[in-house]
């Protein structure tokens, strides 16, 4: 498949240098040019305090920082200022198959989607996610499933997506949506549930984290589950990760 068209790849990070390095390398620009596909990197980055941002920017990344804390409010900062008609996701700290981007961009135009999420279920290499975040991953997803019936997917916290970028005006405002971590599963939600949005789950894979990890398994793992019932059944004071 060859298209004149721009793809840009949005990173939050964090305190990443572990990572960052890594994660960009994977990405087979050369596939890119195959295709006639422009390729941008942005990543949008925590205020870190490491070598994050200086080796993003050695790997030809655009680096901006957003000094506001949250796994949301960094995406609600990249992505109006991503360029790419396709906006791809993932975390910084090379456990996403982002060699494989190319082939997922692939899969989306040829079949005429505007939302790929991925199953990081269908292969989990080793060392990549512990039972007890394993357990948490399945209690958030069986939960989503529970309460959004229509919706069709497996891995509920999945942060790697694929997606044209005008389908973010067939959902609700960004500005709207949680600043924190259960923004990962608020797109799905909304994209799913999108009338003019054909989404779907693809498999995937993940691999062992490179670098400390950042998530705090209980206190994230609750605010998540306690988001899905304010997303469905409404909360007026409850909104963007404030209770």
């Amino acid at each position: 498949m060859v298209c004149d068209m721009k793809v840009s790849v949005v990173l939050p990070t964090l305190n990443e240098e572990k990572g960052i390095g890594g994660t960009i390398d994977a990405i087979k620009r050369e596939e890119f040019k195959k295709r006639g596909m422009e390729l941008e990197i942005l990543v949008i980055d925590g205020n870190s305090r490491d070598r994050t941002r200086e080796i993003a920017e050695s790997k030809g990344a655009k680096v901006v920082v957003e000094r506001r804390k949250g796994y949301g409010r960094a995406y609600k900062t990249g992505f109006p200022q991503a360029s790419g008609d396709v906006i791809v996701t993932g975390d910084a700290d090379e456990t996403y198959p982002f060699d494989e981007i190319h082939n997922y961009i692939d899969y989306l135009l040829e079949n005429n989607l505007d939302f790929i999420t991925t199953d990081r279920f269908a292969k989990l290499h080793h060392g990549s996610m512990s039972r007890k975040h394993a357990f948490g991953n399945w209690t958030l997803s069986a939960t989503a499933k529970a309460l959004f019936p229509s919706i069709k997917f497996r891995d509920s916290q999945s942060g790697m997506w694929i997606f044209k970028k005008n389908a973010l005006d067939a959902i609700s405002p960004l500005e709207s949506m949680d600043d924190g971590m259960p923004f990962s599963e608020e797109i799905k939600i909304e994209m799913f549930r999108a009338r003019r949005v054909r989404a779907k789950e693809i498999p995937s894979k993940l691999f062992a984290r490179a670098g400390e990890a950042k998530i705090q398994s209980f206190s994230d793992g609750w605010k998540n589950l306690s988001f899905l019932f304010r997303k469905r059944f409404g909360c007026r004071h409850c909104r963007n990760g404030r209770s």
